[in-house]
C-alpha cells in the first residue's frame, strides 16, 4: 500500500480525522483516538493499526508483521506492517477498517452518536 493508497483509505472511513505529526507520520483518528499510522520511508509505508486480542496472536509472527514499537511494548494491541510480504492491500484495508471499529466502539455512546457512527 502506498501513502496515497493509506490516506485515501481512512479519509473514505466515517468520520476520521488526519493530523501529519511525530515527525512526518500521516496519523487517522475517529473521536480524536488514533486508529491508524502510517510512517512513510524511502520506498514504502509502515502501517500501524490496533487489533483484536485474537488478531495480534495471529498477526503478530506474520513475515512483515510486527507488534507495534512502542505501542505493543506497553501491552496495546497494534501491529505494525513494515516489509513484504505483509498483508495484501485488501487485507490491510480490512485490518484498518477494523481497527476504526474498534477504536470508535472505544468511545461513549454520546460521542458516537455526535460523530454519526451507529452502535
Amino acid at each position: 500500500m502506498t501513502r496515497d493508497g493509506l490516506n485515501s483509505f481512512c479519509q473514505s472511513l466515517p468520520a476520521t480525522t488526519h493530523v501529519v505529526q511525530w515527525g512526518g507520520s500521516d496519523v487517522w483518528k475517529v473521536g480524536g483516538k488514533v486508529f491508524a499510522i502510517g510512517v512513510p520511508q524511502a520506498k514504502t509505508i509502515l502501517v500501524t493499526f490496533k487489533t483484536s486480542p485474537m488478531s495480534f496472536d495471529l498477526l503478530k509472527e506474520q513475515p512483515g508483521l510486527r507488534p507495534a514499537p512502542y505501542l505493543a511494548s506497553r501491552g496495546l494491541k497494534w501491529i505494525q506492517h513494515y516489509a513484504k510480504p505483509g498483508l495484501s492491500d485488501a487485507d490491510l484495508r480490512a485490518y484498518l477498517a477494523e481497527s476504526h471499529r474498534i477504536v470508535a466502539l472505544g468511545l461513549s455512546r454520546k460521542r458516537r452518536a455526535e460523530l454519526g457512527l451507529a452502535d
